[in-house]
């Protein structure tokens, strides 16, 4: 499954993305679609069997799973 999360900060995105990729996760940092709000405006669009919980990654404002028809639907 597809996800999008954003965050409050931008440090917050590169800790992700970092995190992601260290363990094999395919991830990618982009700007944060316009239909979405972020304070930082930069999100990190990743794959995953799970949604991450936002209270394990305290920069993490929200996180939304990329449905079929590109549509973002919140999780949690």
């Amino acid at each position: 499954m597809e996800y999008l999360a954003t965050f409050y900060t931008h440090y917050g995105a590169m800790r992700f993305h970092k995190q992601c990729k260290t363990e094999g996760t395919p991830a990618k940092m982009m700007p944060v679609p316009r239909e979405l709000s972020s304070s930082c405006g930069v999100c990190v669009r990743f794959g995953a069997a799970h949604a991450p919980d936002t209270a394990e990654h305290e920069d993490m404002e929200r996180c939304y799973a990329i449905t079929a028809d590109g549509a973002y639907a919140p999780v949690r």
